[in-house]
């Protein structure tokens, strides 16, 4: 029987039906899912020996639970994918404003409808994906939009005394019972705020312009936080932190393939057909991702947001797009010089010190850029010491003196067709062997970008020079520009 067609009370008695607590749906599930070798948060990388166990625990302990982590970690999408731990459809008492139970109802009204109609009682079934509310907050959030207030409108209509309760307006937190409930960046809710939780959190009343109301509500409460707040705006108050049963750390992504994969999961591009992107080009756009992380620049208190990644690689494929629409060309293939589109992405989302600002965001930009190709060079080539003594032979040799000794400068221009960009690389005829010899399973569609990466990594251990011009990008060997001041 499909227990949704049941619509009275008396019928919801007689199927067996029983009731159970929102924490006892979560953890009864969780069981069953991780019995069932079931994965219970879909989409979410790098957390599976860390965060998941954790919150797993939480669950399973019945807690409220604070996710404690700086932006861009997946707080708020961990607490949605807890929807997927609750029973499908729930009964509900028709025309109740606090979803009450229809045999444990706690409202007033829902009480007296059972009362005067009994078994005739009509309900309702919620689906699961109702029963999920939301609050960021903000300086501005009161007690009655969340706990409630009176309102003048409802007792005048009605015919009510003041003294009534039933000229109470429910906030969002009564009228999310039965309901997982999100409060983001719960330390700029107002003191005062926080302590209106207290009860709803422990004693399970609530406590509304001189009314004092017993209601019981059944919820699971999830608050996210960011450490900078309790230095910056705000802090949670000590009696709610005590009354939070478990707190849980998040954390960025600990390498690269991790965070490739949420990249290519988040990302939002329609481009993809006739955009070759090699996996050099996806790692070194995450690796600029952990140089931000670790720059002195770089506020680290205030975090770099996986959506860094995810705008930059946007960015990137819409960089190369409009370079090829403009070339007129069917398809392209990701360029270095590429990699100056998402600029943009990165000083949008960062938070610069004061050396930073003194730097400039664009600089600062363009070094990460810089120092990922150097961090990620000596895992794909031989390394260049910083001491090398002149007699001592070197694998990059043949390619310095091909530019020592060529005739006119290597340029590579922004605008350059895709052909025209191959045509030019392929002047430097060491670059072919070179990779031969050390990059012999590289994908050979992808052998363009490798070469430029090559030369820019050069470039960075001081074996090449770079020059960059409205236009495009100069390469020459590293006494190129003294050459050309005599």
């Amino acid at each position: 029987m499909n227990i949704t067609k049941i619509n009275t009370l008396g019928g919801l008695k007689k199927s067996g039906y029983q009731s159970k607590s929102i924490k006892d749906e979560l953890r009864e599930n969780l069981i069953s899912k991780m019995m069932s070798k079931e994965t219970v948060f879909k989409g979410v990388h790098g957390y599976e020996n860390t965060v998941i166990p954790e919150l797993e625990r939480a669950i399973l302990s019945r807690h409220n639970i604070n996710l404690l982590g700086l932006r861009g970690q997946a707080k708020t999408r961990l607490a949605r994918l807890m929807i997927n731990l609750l029973d499908e459809y729930i009964p509900v008492v028709q025309g109740s404003e606090i979803n009450d139970d229809p045999l444990n109802p706690i409202s007033r009204f829902a009480i007296e409808a059972i009362r005067e109609k009994g078994d005739e009682t009509p309900i309702y079934w919620l689906h699961r994906q109702e029963r999920f509310a939301e609050k960021l907050a903000t300086p501005d959030v009161t007690v009655a939009d969340i706990i409630g207030d009176v309102d003048p409108i409802k007792a005048a209509n009605l015919k009510l005394s003041y003294a009534d309760d039933r000229v109470i307006h429910y906030g969002m937190i009564p009228r999310a019972n039965r309901c997982i409930f999100v409060i983001n960046e719960l330390p700029d809710l107002q003191a005062r705020i926080q302590v209106a939780l207290f009860n709803i959190l422990q004693e399970g009343d609530i406590q509304i312009r001189g009314f004092k109301l017993r209601l019981p509500l059944d919820m699971q409460f999830i608050f996210t936080a960011n450490p900078e707040d309790y230095t910056n705006r705000g802090s949670i108050v000590t009696p709610l932190k005590d009354r939070i049963g478990s707190q849980i750390l998040t954390h960025y992504p600990e390498d690269i393939e991790t965070a490739k994969i949420i990249t290519q999961q988040e990302a939002k591009s329609i481009q993809k057909d006739f955009i070759q992107v090699p996996e050099l080009a996806k790692d070194l756009l995450e690796q600029i991702v952990f140089e931000a992380r670790e720059s002195e620049y770089i506020d680290a208190k205030s975090g770099v947001s996986a959506r860094l990644s995810i705008s930059a690689f946007e960015n990137l494929l819409s960089t190369a797009e409009r370079r090829s629409i403009l070339a007129g060309d069917d398809e392209t293939m990701i360029r270095l010089n590429d990699f100056d589109g998402i600029i943009p992405s990165i000083t949008g989302k960062v938070e610069l010190v004061y050396e930073g600002e003194q730097e400039g965001a664009q600089v600062v930009a363009e070094n990460l850029i810089k120092k990922a190709i150097k961090s990620l060079f000596p895992t794909y080539f031989p390394e260049i010491k910083k001491l090398e003594k002149a007699t001592e032979e070197s694998p990059y040799d043949d390619i310095v003196s091909w530019f020592f000794n060529a005739d006119e400068d290597f340029e590579l221009l922004d605008d350059y067709s895709e052909k025209a960009y191959i045509l030019e690389l392929d002047k430097i005829t060491p670059l072919n062997k070179f990779l031969s010899k050390y990059q012999p399973n590289m994908n050979p569609d992808d052998a363009y970008f490798v070469k430029e990466f090559l030369l820019w990594g050069l470039v960075e251990f001081k074996k090449l020079s770079k020059y960059r011009f409205a236009e495009g990008t100069q390469f020459k060997d590293p006494y190129g520009n003294f050459m050309d001041g005599l």
